[in-house]
């Protein structure tokens, strides 16, 4: 099965592959991936343990390279990139968000939230800047260091980051994991609401159902295949479908 590249997929894989070591040790973690994430929506990315989300991730991200098959953000086939150029790309056209936030303790907020941009040599859109810091409700906080910020503060720093460069796409691998459920769900909101008032293109590894709840559509994996889709996810009815992997 092929996908047909359209102007509304921000990225995707075609019969992705990635197999790590070899002879008895080897571990086909994608074994045959084709699926497409569209433009403007949520998608999370759901399965048991070592079902092969993260990889999936990561190889999408170009953060890893797959052993066969291809993977593309908007019409650009990472594996024709050199390195120069899949950095330019990771830069400018994705948007991460970790479970560990990953911010430089020595900036404050917005420093961190600039921090892309500074990096690329560009002062970026201030206009949509000043709208995503509004959007994750940081006005505030600029000024204050990480140290200084609670932890659902400093995600929403990490969100703002991954957003400020207006990115084609934004992974975000397990977002919620370090917070309380309070915390996770204005985490979850704010990437809900990036996706429905600013247009971002948002796909999430989670194992939360309730987390899932927030996409617009939720992707199954099971041992490196896809497995199953859902549309308009509730908790109850990922759980439910997360219990059949026990079958």
């Amino acid at each position: 099965m092929t996908e047909t590249l359209t102007t509304s997929t921000a990225a995707g894989a075609v019969d992705a592959v990635k197999i790590y070591g070899e002879g008895d040790s080897e571990v086909r973690a994608l074994d045959g991936v084709t699926v497409a994430f569209e433009a403007g929506k949520f998608t999370a990315i759901m399965g048991p343990s070592g079902s092969g989300k993260s990889t999936l991730m990561h190889c999408l991200a170009g953060l890893d390279s797959l052993t066969s098959g291809a993977v593309y953000i908007g019409d650009t086939y990472l594996a024709a990139l050199n390195d120069k150029a899949l950095t330019v790309l990771r830069r400018t056209a994705v948007g991460f968000i970790f479970q560990a936030y990953n911010l430089v303790p020595t900036l404050n907020a917005y420093e961190n939230i600039t921090l892309p941009l500074l990096l690329g040599g560009s002062d970026g859109d201030q206009a949509w800047i000043d709208k995503v810091i509004d959007t994750v409700g940081l006005r505030d906080r600029l000024k204050h260091r990480p140290s200084e910020l609670s932890g659902g503060q400093q995600q929403r720093v990490a969100v703002a980051r991954a957003m400020a460069s207006k990115p084609t796409i934004i992974f975000a691998d397990e977002p919620t994991g370090n917070l309380d459920s309070h915390a996770g769900g204005e985490i979850l909101a704010f990437m809900r609401s990036a996706v429905t008032d600013l247009g971002q293109t948002i796909v999430m590894v989670s194992h939360d159902p309730n987390a899932a709840s927030h996409a617009d559509r939720v992707i199954f994996l099971a041992d490196g295949k896809v497995v199953d889709e859902m549309l308009a996810p509730t908790a109850d009815s990922v759980l439910d479908r997360m219990k059949r992997f026990g079958d």
